[in-house]
């Protein structure tokens, strides 16, 4: 997929550079539009859709009136594709937000024979934190924020992929959810020294293509939903607690990252991807 320099503003201009995937999804363009509102940041909207891309950096350069607002394309499902946009990713990098997701309803397999729920929700955010590794430490301190919900659990080691269980999108949500949860705090430990801030959260209860996927509708506004991110993203908060999960910008107990084995074994199954 090309890249976008072309309509890139100077990302070395003093700007702190945050990085939105799913960034044209309801949660994700009210992050983006949230942080791009904030003086002092520079906005990537990270997406599939090049219509969709360049409508929603539109719409985020009028309302807040930020011109270093600008999008890339590419699929978080797919390992290749991320490192692509890394590897032509051109200066600093000081806010990470893993935000895509897909719920299919049927189960479905990326090219690279990987069920796809699990490809996008759990391996993206894990590709994306492991690709742009190098710019966000250099860039330190930095900031990793994950969005994942409270709806979580039922997470099998032996069968990420639900190649042995019958395939419900309701479970495999559950399970990629814990798996973020798990993950942040795996890179929250091996990036401690690195002053790279890992943390997670729950947006809140957004309507949203998602939400409706998982039969759900949702009470809050992709606005609301936004909060916690865009206050792990940006607060102080973000800059000195690493590890932690958040639901309504307060810290919540995980009881999934606390079991380091599983974290441990899952962050190495991960690996072999």
């Amino acid at each position: 997929m090309a890249a976008k320099y072309h309509e890139q503003p100077e990302m070395n201009d003093g700007n702190q550079v945050a990085l939105v995937s799913g960034a044209t999804g309801a949660i994700g363009k009210a992050i983006a539009r949230q942080i791009a509102n904030k003086k002092g940041y520079a906005v990537v909207l990270l997406c599939r859709d090049e219509k969709k891309g360049a409508n929603a950096v539109e719409e985020i350069k009028r309302v807040t009136g930020n011109d270093a607002v600008w999008y890339e394309l590419a699929d978080v499902s797919r390992k290749a594709s991320i490192q692509e946009l890394a590897d032509r990713w051109p200066g600093r990098l000081d806010v990470l937000v893993n935000n895509a997701g897909a719920t299919p309803r049927q189960r479905q397999e990326t090219p690279e024979g990987i069920e796809l729920q699990f490809a996008t929700n759990v391996l993206g955010y894990f590709w994306m934190t492991q690709a742009f590794a190098a710019p966000l430490k250099q860039s330190a301190p930095a900031r990793v924020v994950n969005v994942a919900s409270y709806w979580a659990g039922g997470l099998e080691i032996d069968d990420l992929e639900f190649k042995r269980r019958r395939y419900n999108n309701n479970d495999a949500y559950r399970q990629s959810k814990q798996a973020n949860r798990m993950l942040s705090a795996a890179f929250a430990e091996r990036w401690r020294s690195e002053q790279v801030m890992v943390n997670v959260c729950h947006p809140g209860d957004v309507n949203s293509k998602l939400s409706n996927d998982l039969g759900f509708g949702g009470h809050e506004s992709p606005d609301a939903g936004a909060e916690t991110p865009v206050w792990l993203a940006t607060g102080p908060v973000g800059a000195r607690e690493t590890g932690k999960y958040f639901e309504h910008m307060r810290e919540a107990t995980c009881r999934f990252s606390a079991d380091r084995t599983a974290v441990d074994q899952l962050y190495e199954a991960c690996l072999r991807y």
